[in-house]
């Protein structure tokens, strides 16, 4: 009998350091908001196991278009924020979603085009040549679907003084999907297409496209990070998810953004603002 009683003793102690155990693996872990963009170029596949072994937490991964990364965040379902779509992360602060925003890194956008270059638009300036893409009305793929890219294309398409909305005619090709689907669209189609340049090296079914506008300043894509404000959602894990954006605009956090390399090509850039803004 007192053989049987230790036993179970055992047993229920065993299941007491397994519930503890379990337990504290789920304390060490945060939820990340993120863009698909950030998702599909393979970044955070590379960073988070550096940033596991460091510090023993796990981060899961939350991809959505950019209009929809903020919509969990703004209802406390997520820890952390990392984005490239700066008025809506400083909006996301003044309302009192983040107490800061820290950027962190920056790829760049580029024009994709047919090595033809039917509108004569290589090497000029990317105001140039979208209005030389709309006069001529050669084909152009849009992503169409909200997204970063999207937003950024059409925030172009203004800088070039066009009404996309209003000119736009049947060489204004919608994809409404991913990067990689525009991207093949624009193979397809032998059009231009706006892409980041992280999408552009994993794409690898190029046909006769290449880059052919590149380097001008408007182009760059800016990314930022922001822990979502425990003062207002008390379930944040505040000092795991601190722990995560600290890294990441750390010395060693950078240097590990610009490790990450496709191809021998460095896709994102470190350019931590650690008194954030």
């Amino acid at each position: 009998m007192a053989v049987r009683r230790l036993s179970v003793a055992l047993a229920l102690l065993c299941g007491l350091a397994a519930g503890v155990a379990a337990s504290s693996a789920e304390d060490r872990a945060i939820v990340l908001a993120t863009t698909t963009a950030t998702q599909e170029s393979g970044l955070l596949d590379y960073l988070l196991p550096i940033f596991r072994d460091k510090t023993g937490i796990d981060v899961t991964v939350i991809a959505r278009r950019a209009d929809e990364v903020l919509e969990g965040p703004r209802r406390g379902e997520v820890d952390v924020v990392l984005m490239h779509a700066r008025p809506q992360e400083e909006k996301f602060v003044a309302d009192g979603f983040a107490a800061k925003r820290f950027d962190v890194m920056y790829n760049d956008y580029v024009l994709i085009g047919p090595k033809s270059d039917p509108a004569g638009v290589k090497g000029k300036d990317i105001a140039t040549a979208l209005k030389a893409i709309e006069a001529k009305g050669a084909p152009f793929v849009t992503r169409g679907d909200r997204s970063g890219t999207h937003a950024a294309e059409l925030a172009l398409w203004i800088v070039a003084g066009i009404d996309i909305a209003r000119t736009k005619g049947a060489w204004y090709r919608e994809a409404k999907q991913d990067m990689a689907s525009a991207l093949d669209a624009a193979r397809t189609a032998n059009a231009y297409v706006l892409s980041d340049r992280g999408s552009w090296i994993a794409f690898r079914d190029r046909g006769d496209l290449d880059i052919v506008v590149e380097g001008d300043k408007r182009l760059l894509n800016q990314y930022g990070v922001m822990l979502v404000n425990p003062l207002k959602f008390p379930n944040v894990k505040k000092e795991l998810g601190q722990d995560f954006v600290d890294w990441l605009i750390s010395p060693g956090g950078q240097a590990a953004i610009a490790g990450y390399k496709v191809d021998g090509q460095q896709l994102f850039f470190p350019n931590a603002d650690k008194s954030g803004g």
